[in-house]
């Protein structure tokens, strides 16, 4: 991992259609452990899901910027929410399998480093809570932003 890797996946999140950009480190899909760079622009909307088929656990370190990390209940009420922020106090999670959660960033330019087991298949590797709006609708906007303030966040979206 160098800095030229984030500083390119940060670029690419800047102009990617959904504001987030994922540089994987590990050599396959089928990969039993899956490693990764994952740069996010504010205001780009993580659909709330969870891993079932199979379990798979989740690690997160936020290496640049502020991300707010959400997990809720099965009904889509909040269960806990974290601010992470890189060289702070509170700068990583892991989550156990089969919890329903969302990312958001806070800042320009957040980085997180992701920990996730494989292999992945493209089919089952999310179940998409259905109380959460598909992305790239104008209910997600309103989802995302609601999100934020029930977390005590005004808004992941920079100003201008």
């Amino acid at each position: 991992m160098t800095e030229a890797l984030v500083d390119e996946a940060v670029r690419q999140s800047r102009i990617a259609p959904r504001g987030r950009m994922i540089a994987p480190l590990h050599r396959s899909l089928a990969d039993p452990v899956h490693r990764m760079i994952n740069a996010i622009q504010p205001g780009s909307y993580v659909r709330p899901h969870r891993h079932l088929d199979p379990p798979k656990p989740e690690a997160w370190i936020v290496l640049r910027g502020r991300l707010l990390f959400v997990t809720f209940h099965d009904d889509g009420a909040i269960d806990r929410h974290l601010v992470l922020a890189a060289q702070s106090e509170r700068f990583g999670v892991d989550l156990v399998p089969g919890r329903y959660h969302t990312v958001a960033a806070l800042a320009p330019d957040t980085v997180i480093y992701e920990v996730k087991s494989g292999p992945y298949e493209a089919t089952t590797d999310k179940a998409f809570a259905p109380w959460a709006p598909e992305e790239g609708t104008t209910e997600a906007e309103a989802y995302l932003s609601r999100l934020l303030a029930n977390c005590g966040q005004t808004s992941s979206v920079p100003a201008g």
